[in-house]
């Protein structure tokens, strides 16, 4: 294929011609040596750049500053990264100095080469299109860099929310089905009060509700983009019209929603939006890892644990222990959560980081989100196909395990008194009676009342009261 001879003010650099980025994303791809993880790895946000490149040059040609036969082949080329080609020229790695600029410019470089090919030109001849002065029209890093990552993040936000929403759907069924399989309740670990394990699977599904609730309001955040604001948010450099028209052009590129920010200013160098939303993961990751390590504790046995719910086997647990298994599921939906908790971290530093007009840490900020949002969404299809779908549960393990408790003592409370119910609990943690047997023997209550007691469905009564009982 040969190469090119293409400059920038530093110097000039021989280029492939196989490759369709330039000389700005080829010094990017020598100096930047991070995460491993290259643009190409995030489709999703090629793809979010493809649509801000585009609605900048049909808002360009619209206001009249970009002649129409550029800006459609820009626009061309941008289809065809939206259609997911030329993934593979996207190189830089996503960790980055310099506020996301390689980013940026490995983006205009591709879409030119792709566009003056298609305008029968050889990639590189940039005196009949440029990566600047036409691809990046009307535009600076500081305004299309944070705006993609909105954009990719709005996407990706909606597609976590569709796994979360399989996942709630899925504990909502278990909920239903064991509406009625009674089972001990635990506080810090020891016997607490009689539950089900409907209550338990609902509960979960409500932890679920309210973070979909919670993502939902988040991503909202991210409508509001500062396309317009060029270097610091005074519009330098842009026609005055354009900022009307880009949102507009997006948002039909898009079908999504986007909106001018308020201050362009304030926007180009706060980056609290993606706080907030990495402050929602956070909180969903705690709770998605509350609800696994629960599995996993109720799962735990398979006869010398407790044995309540069965997680689907999925994999040999042990190199050296035949029949062992383990509960893969549920812990590595674990070990992503945590993954999720220290992005949360990242993103919070490198949000506080922004100095004066601009923060450059956004690619920080950019790596960590994306991360976040991904991990986390397969972590809750993981657990709802791989683990809740196919659950099942012990109902008489459960049920044995309420009927040795010693903290169903505390259904007597309302009939002889907390002394006495101390009094009979501190007796059966000594001899290991039960404690109907030992209320019976002092003759606080008949069998008959003690049978009603201690019936499954009334422990989950709190209203039952002394006449309820009888003699």
């Amino acid at each position: 294929m040969g190469t090119r001879k293409e400059h920038d003010f530093i110097g000039e650099l021989e280029i492939s011609n196989d490759v369709y980025y330039g000389v700005q994303t080829f010094r990017a791809l020598e100096n930047f040596h991070m995460s491993g993880r290259k643009l190409s790895d995030y489709p999703y946000f090629i793809k979010a750049f493809a649509q801000i490149k585009k609605a900048a040059a049909l808002a360009n040609k619209e206001v009249g500053v970009l002649e129409a036969a550029k800006a459609d082949a820009i626009a061309k080329a941008c289809d065809r990264l939206i259609a997911g080609e030329f993934r593979d020229q996207f190189v830089v790695d996503m960790i980055q100095g310099g506020a996301g600029t390689s980013t940026n410019m490995n983006a205009n470089e591709v879409i030119t080469n792709i566009a003056l090919e298609s305008m029968g030109h050889k990639k590189g001849e940039y005196q009949y299109l440029h990566p600047n002065d036409h691809t990046n029209l009307g535009q600076s890093t500081n305004d299309t860099y944070p705006s993609s990552i909105k954009v990719a993040a709005y996407a990706k936000l909606t597609d976590l929310l569709k796994a979360m929403e399989l996942l709630k759907s899925e504990l909502e069924v278990k909920a239903k089905e064991w509406k009625d399989v009674i089972k001990m309740g635990r506080t810090e670990l020891e016997d607490a009060v009689p539950t089900t394990l409907g209550n338990t699977f609902n509960a979960f599904a409500t932890y679920i509700k309210s973070d979909i609730e919670k993502i939902t309001a988040a991503r909202e955040s991210m409508r509001y983009l500062n396309m317009g604001a060029t270097a610091i948010g005074t519009g330098i450099n842009c026609h005055p019209d354009y900022k009307f028209v880009v949102e507009k052009k997006l948002s039909e590129i898009t079908g999504v929603k986007f909106e001018a920010a308020d201050d362009f200013i304030a926007a180009t160098q706060d980056t609290a939006d993606f706080v907030h939303v990495s402050g929602a993961l956070k909180t969903a990751a705690v709770r998605l890892s509350k609800i696994a390590n629960d599995l996993r504790l109720m799962n735990s046995g398979p006869r010398c644990g407790l044995g309540e719910i069965n997680l689907p086997q999925m994999q040999p647990g042990s190199s050296i222990m035949p029949g062992k298994v383990n509960p893969v599921i549920a812990e590595v939906v674990g070990e992503a959560c945590y993954e999720v908790i220290g992005n949360d971290v990242t993103i919070m530093l490198c949000s506080e980081r922004g100095e004066f007009e601009l923060n450059a840490f956004e690619p920080g900020i950019a790596y960590g989100l994306f991360n976040s949002i991904c991990i986390l969404e397969n972590a809750m299809k993981t657990l709802a196909e791989k683990a809740i779908k196919k659950l099942t549960a012990n109902p008489e393990a459960c049920l044995k395990s309420v009927l040795g408790s010693v903290g169903i003592v505390t259904a007597f409370n309302p009939h002889i008194g907390y002394e006495k119910s101390a009094s009979i609990a501190k007796e059966a943690l000594q001899t290991g009676k039960a404690v109907g047997d030992i209320c019976l023997e002092r003759g606080y209550l008949s069998k008959a009342q003690i049978d009603k007691i201690l019936e499954p469905k009334n422990m989950l009564n709190p209203s039952m009261s002394k006449d309820d009982i009888g003699k």
